[in-house]
């Protein structure tokens, strides 16, 4: 096994390689960038189901217009007031990832997926993370669904990856991710069990690391892997604890969404609090959102959904109010996002405005799909580098990698192409650099 399976195993989402502790605590404690202009982070937020196209289309619009001229469907309303950072795109395909019942990792990699199809290359989200200044956590993965998967399943590898073969975990269980941040700097039970986590954990290192040593020759590289794997681990934890003093000024509060919760909404909430608590505190620059984790299930009773599960995507979106009132739950998740960032100042303005919101579904606009139309919407300009304020209207011919190599030309790093060999690209009609319309 490689050394970041072995990291990813142990930590639960935790396998792009550590910076040094000094240099943790200096990127934690500064939050505000002495350069303005650089990009500072992307979010990705993906619904699985798909996302039906008449949900998102303004009516009467058919190509490429202002939104200001337009009013937005009722199932993305609640954006109406920040349509100038908004952006609405179709016309792109993924007719390559064979997105129906989900590509999963094919869904941010643009390459073929599927169900226990492990993933053919580095995803665009762990991508950019590694193109951006990285703190504590490069990247962080969250995955919202029922409350039996997420109790039964807290961590899960579906959708982000850092290589070939190499998934991300996403967290589902929000008090074993709070836990692991906060521990140190919690109260009460909370505390007591991360002293007693971070005991065991350095127990184990010691005593492995002692069984290691009469290893054969051979045994001893494999090995070293799993032991390296506890040695980081209890790295990251002594990184945390170095910016806890930090930490403790963006902490969430524990509350009964955490410990009780009535709905798996309360824990989906929880989950984005965390998210947003990261995110303000610096220690990551790239979150990523997994509304029914990339697959075809997931439950929202606590928004008045009784509906769950695959059933959910054999119905019609438009105009159906089980559909609307998802993707306004979505919609209210963005703009909590975008609220909370703007509260952090940032260069000369705040750190929304160096943030760019990329959604869209992990099955393009429906369940059952050639992914012949995916559409994306992005909140935020990045630092200026992205335009905001369009419906684009494209004519399908140009594959959802070139939205990849736009995210990533707008965070700095200039490709040709993204997970696209010349065959391939030759293929799917991918264009040499970024859609340029989109760039700013």
């Amino acid at each position: 096994m490689k050394r970041k399976n072995v990291i990813q195993g142990l930590a639960a989402g935790l396998s792009t390689p550590l910076i040094g502790s000094s240099m943790v605590q200096a990127a934690a404690k500064t939050a505000v960038s002495s350069n303005a202009n650089a990009p500072k982070r992307v979010i990705f937020f993906l619904q699985n189901q798909g996302f039906e196209t008449g949900t998102s289309v303004p009516k009467g619009v058919s190509e490429t217009t202002d939104l200001s001229e337009v009013t937005l469907p009722e199932p993305i309303q609640d954006l109406e007031p920040y349509k100038d950072r908004l952006n609405i795109i179709h016309g792109l395909h993924g007719t390559h990832t064979k997105p129906s019942h989900s590509p999963y990792f094919g869904a941010l990699g643009g390459y073929r997926g599927g169900l226990g199809v492990a993933p053919a290359g580095q995803t665009i989200d762990s991508k950019i993370s590694e193109v951006l200044p990285q703190g504590i956590f490069p990247h962080l993965c969250l995955g919202m669904d029922s409350m039996e998967a997420m109790t039964a399943k807290p961590t899960i590898s579906t959708l982000s990856a850092t290589g070939p073969g190499e998934g991300l975990y996403m967290y589902s269980d929000p008090n074993m991710l709070y836990k692991m941040l906060f521990g140190s700097i919690a109260t009460d039970e909370i505390k007591r069990q991360y002293q007693a986590d971070t005991k065991i954990l350095r127990q184990v290192h010691k005593f492995a690391d002692y069984k290691g040593k009469s290893l054969p020759s051979y045994e001893k590289e494999r090995y070293s892997s799993y032991l390296n794997g506890y040695e980081e681990m209890n790295e990251l934890r002594e990184n945390l604890l170095g910016a806890a003093g930090h930490l403790k000024n963006f902490m969430p509060k524990y509350g009964r969404h955490f410990s009780a919760p009535e709905f798996e909404t309360d824990w989906h909430d929880a989950l984005l609090e965390i998210g947003i608590s990261v995110l303000q505190s610096g220690i990551t620059n790239v979150l990523t959102v997994g509304s029914g984790r990339g697959e075809i299930f997931g439950s929202w009773e606590g928004v008045g959904v009784d509906f769950r599960g695959h059933n959910l995507g054999h119905m019609k979106q438009e105009d159906n109010p089980i559909w609307i009132k998802i993707r306004q739950y979505n919609c209210r998740m963005l703009v909590k996002l975008m609220k909370s960032l703007e509260a952090i100042p940032e260069g000369n303005g705040t750190m929304m405005d160096n943030t760019l919101i990329v959604y869209t579904s992990n099955n393009a606009d429906k369940q059952h799909t050639s992914g012949a139309n995916w559409p994306f919407m992005t909140l935020g300009n990045c630092s200026g580098r992205f335009t905001s304020g369009k419906f684009y209207q494209f004519d399908g011919k140009r594959p959802v990698n070139d939205l990849y190599t736009t995210l990533l030309h707008a965070v700095g790093s200039e490709v040709d192409r993204f997970n696209l060999n010349e065959e391939m690209a030759l293929k799917t009609g991918s264009k040499v650099g970024p859609i340029e319309e989109l760039l700013a």
